[in-house]
């Protein structure tokens, strides 16, 4: 095993063709599939990211600030892509989230030197969780593949790359 971890950030239908789908998150689920098997034929470590709110979304503080409901433990909306569940399936991968950043990250990346981020939305959950790492880990190479990412928007993606690379975090494949 290497000391580089994948992060795969919240590939889950709602973002992808669900309820907060895009055109540019379906545009790269097959390039994300790719991007995991190279990793794990590297011997790297991948981890996966999920969005997971409750039936009571609606009335948490995101839930009011961005009223739509998406990743609710138990639906479709909540499950990862088809084609990347075979990756995700020890279910030691899979790091449930209820809000933007992931808590349990760091404790889960602390022995890697090197990590690298992809996913949905970058304008959100990846550049989240890309400065919370940077928080932890100063010293440690994190990168973000713009190329597969998705924004809300492509301006929102586009801003959120450039907030990274401000902060430090290496922006690859623009």
């Amino acid at each position: 095993m290497s000391d580089k971890v994948l992060i795969v950030i919240d590939m889950q239908n709602d973002f992808i063709d669900g309820s907060l789908g895009t055109s540019e998150a379906v545009s790269i689920v097959p390039k994300v599939k790719e991007r995991i098997e190279k990793a794990l034929a590297a011997g790297d470590k991948v981890l996966f990211t999920m969005d997971t709110h409750g039936e009571n979304y609606m009335s948490t503080q995101e839930g009011k600030k961005l009223p739509v409901r998406h990743c609710i433990k138990g639906t479709w909306g909540h499950e990862l892509a088809d084609c990347l569940k075979p990756y995700a399936s020890d279910k030691d991968k899979v790091l449930e989230k209820p809000t933007f950043g992931c808590a349990a990250l760091p404790l889960a990346v602390q022995r890697c030197e090197e990590m690298e981020l992809i996913g949905l939305c970058t304008d959100i959950c990846v550049i989240t969780n890309a400065l919370l790492l940077k928080t932890y880990f100063p010293e440690k190479r994190i990168a973000v593949d713009a190329s597969l990412c998705a924004g809300v928007t492509p301006a929102s993606h586009r801003n959120a790359l450039e907030a990274m690379k401000m902060c430090q975090i290496d922006v690859i494949n623009e």
